[in-house]
């Protein structure tokens, strides 16, 4: 994943050009992670630019900053129009987008409380999260000795810029290794999420996921499947799950925006299923991508359109 050099970053209220999008080093979200953000998707539809619930999204950016005691000056619906004119001003017919509310510049100790309040929306061009054929192919990953942080300790329900301290540390473990992605437990040992995916497992037909109990972020992807499972006629449990489901689970997979739907062909070196995508997830995967593309009506309203110009698409 490369960036462009030339597009436009919204701060505060103002498009400025990417190069400018800058931020004093003494802002206190550099110093003591005091941020909180999304990862949203803005798809290139036959009907046109659309974004993937973008309102749940932002709901749960404001929802963080609540948790966090950052309160905005702008409100969600302005932050949203924020987004949507971010995307339009760079003319992305698909991007991935970046909202970030953070702790800025004026003090620096713990007490987050004077420094101000500061918003940014970035876009760029983002393709398969784990790889080019992961979507398909499935992905190989280990069980992290990295453990997801108990209750009480840090808020899992926010999106956190300090959380994904404990992702980076998951994350490299991983690709040092030789895998994709790992998967971490939570304190009582029981399955909790990827370094940036929840998780699913399949047993006998019937999909699995951990509880947010679990230390998980709730997922709008997450969401979007047991949405979808339910509509399918699938049942969905979602309930503690020791380590070794996932060596007997038929299928497992990944979630999240930029991971989409991602199989998982094998965890710790053992063959998952029949080692490659499954077929509910194969389900899983059309049904989500129909929704996307308008083949199925968007019943939920899940689907924000934008007008980007046509040159872009």
């Amino acid at each position: 994943m490369a960036f462009s050099t030339t597009g436009k970053v919204w701060m505060n209220g103002t498009l400025v050009d990417w190069p400018d999008a800058t931020m004093h080093v003494g802002s206190h979200i550099i110093h003591y992670g005091s941020g909180v953000f999304e990862g949203a998707r803005c798809y290139d539809t036959p009907k046109g630019s659309a974004c993937f619930r973008l309102d749940d999204h932002m709901r749960r950016l404001v929802d963080s900053a609540r948790i966090y005691r950052m309160e905005y000056r702008m409100d969600q619906a302005a932050l949203t129009t924020a987004v949507l004119d971010t995307i339009k001003a760079n003319g992305l017919a698909a991007c991935y987008i970046r909202p970030l509310i953070y702790r800025g510049y004026e003090a620096l100790s713990v007490n987050p409380l004077p420094c101000p309040v500061d918003a940014l929306v970035m876009v760029w061009e983002w393709g398969a999260y784990l790889g080019a054929d992961a979507l398909e192919n499935g992905v190989d990953v280990k069980v992290s000795t990295w453990t997801r942080s108990a209750r009480n300790t840090f808020p899992a329900m926010a999106k956190s810029s300090a959380n994904y301290a404990n992702s980076g540390l998951i994350k490299m473990e991983a690709v040092l290794e030789g895998y994709a992605e790992a998967i971490a437990l939570n304190r009582e040992g029981n399955l909790s999420e990827g370094s940036g995916e929840n998780l699913f497992l399949v047993r006998n037909d019937i999909l699995y996921t951990p509880p947010l109990s679990a230390s998980v972020l709730p997922g709008i992807t997450r969401d979007s499947i047991i949405v979808l499972a339910a509509e399918m006629g699938f049942q969905v449990k979602e309930e503690d799950l020791p380590r070794e489901m996932l060596y007997i689970a038929d299928e497992v997979f990944f979630c999240g925006t930029a991971a989409e739907i991602t199989p998982i062909r094998s965890v710790d070196k053992i063959k998952i299923g029949s080692g490659k995508r499954g077929p509910i997830a194969a389900a899983l995967q059309r049904a989500f991508f129909d929704r996307i593309n308008g083949v199925t009506p968007d019943r939920h309203k899940w689907l924000t359109y934008v007008d980007v110009p046509v040159a872009a698409r």
